[in-house]
């Protein structure tokens, strides 16, 4: 009999012995265990013994929250009270109830000092996820309780952050060294905010509308942040991909509405975009809004173009349209330093691009032109692929 064939009090009663970082493992297993793994009476038990914590946490921070935090390996062991206290003594804050529950539950990330180092193509990537454009590179790792002085001093210091209170603390940040990502608390209107690096203006990651005080009850938005990602982990929206035998979060969207699948002559193209808060800045004249596009092609298992096995591309054209008015008609060759070459049974190629723009709501269709064979050795005329229109704006939750 296997573990999903047991009664549900006998798996509660197994569930219960074995901690809440296995059980968090075992409701990745199938949607029987999940369910089973996500009682509120199961975890009310690892709460009193772990954190000594009897209120309720599900009036605060959704089961499936604790579960998806525990399942990840790099992250450190929770706080105990008096580090909490120690660090709101020292920056002269007071941390929202449901960051400190979560900073009680896990203390960030645990990264090696190669993690801290590597970029997105280089390292395994924190838990919040990145992307990675030409030279630029996010990994978003969840910060230590330990590294946030250290990395808000300098900061207040410099009188960089005057746009927003001063009772803030860093959560998260990227570990990547080509850019400089950071996301910041405000504890006293319970807001995420990340940062462009040249103007300083901060920019809230989270929908203003569900950032709400109820009652004495305040629900501040890294919560609802972290609920948003692992939303989007668990339908399959953004996904881990595997590069040169790394495992990474990649934060492009993979199903539509925000990522377009097209198929054109037997070759697949899914299309999305991230933007980067980092490297945009609204406060310029024009503004400018920054994006990475990733463009991802792969050759269909069952094509049959003239039994031909590999597709080499030679030149692309992109649409850019804002409000149905064309703002953009790129055409000309691939600017890569070798052209990519389609073959057969061989995984998806990814081509990223950054592109930035005066607007922030806009869409971007196209087409790439693939020549069979190879460009040294073609063996027929060249042909289109088509790459359907895709959203191109400034998204409700920003990672």
């Amino acid at each position: 009999m296997s573990l999903e064939d047991a009664e549900d009090l006998v798996l509660h009663m197994i569930l219960s012995k074995v901690g809440p970082e296995n059980t968090a493992r075992v409701a990745c297993v199938s949607k029987r265990l999940q369910v089973s793994a996500s009682e509120e009476s199961l975890w009310s038990i690892f709460c009193s013994l772990d954190l000594n914590i009897s209120t309720p946490l599900h009036d605060y921070i959704p089961m499936e929250i604790l579960s998806f935090l525990q399942a990840e390996a790099t992250l450190r062991k929770g706080v105990t009270e008096d580090d909490l206290e120690e660090l709101e003594t020292a920056l002269n804050v007071q941390l929202p109830l449901t960051t400190r529950l979560l900073y009680r539950f896990v203390d960030g990330q645990e990264l090696s000092s190669s993690s801290s180092s590597a970029g997105v193509d280089e390292g395994p990537l924190g838990l919040i996820g990145g992307y990675s454009a030409y030279w630029h590179k996010v990994n978003v790792y969840l910060l230590p309780l330990k590294e946030v002085p250290a990395r808000l001093t300098p900061l207040i210091m410099a009188g960089d952050h005057n746009t927003i209170s001063k009772n803030i603390v860093v959560v998260a940040v990227s570990a990547a060294p080509s850019s400089k990502k950071m996301f910041f608390l405000d504890c006293t209107n319970g807001q995420l905010y990340t940062e462009n690096t040249s103007s300083h203006q901060m920019l809230p990651c989270v929908p203003e509308s569900l950032v709400c005080i109820n009652g004495d009850q305040q629900q501040d938005a890294m919560l609802l942040w972290l609920e948003e990602h692992g939303r989007r982990l668990q339908t399959g929206a953004t996904k881990v991909r595997e590069q040169d035998n790394i495992k990474s979060i990649s934060l492009f969207p993979e199903i539509p509405p925000l990522c377009s699948i097209s198929v054109t002559n037997g070759v697949q193209v899914r299309a999305s975009s991230v933007f980067m808060p980092e490297v945009s800045n609204h406060l310029d004249n024009p503004p400018v809004y920054s994006y990475a596009c990733s463009i991802r092609m792969s050759l269909m298992p069952n094509f049959n173009r003239r039994h031909r096995s590999s597709w080499q591309m030679y030149s692309r054209h992109w649409v850019v349209r804002a409000d149905d008015a064309v703002i953009g008609d790129v055409d000309g060759e691939v600017v890569l330093l070798k052209n990519p070459l389609l073959q057969a049974k061989e995984e998806e190629f990814v081509y990223r691009c950054i592109s930035q723009f005066p607007t922030s709501n806009l869409s971007v269709e196209g087409s790439f032109t693939f020549v069979p064979g190879s460009l040294q050795d073609p063996k027929e005329p060249q042909f289109e692929v088509n790459v359907a229109e895709f959203p191109v704006k400034l998204p409700d939750y920003i990672f």
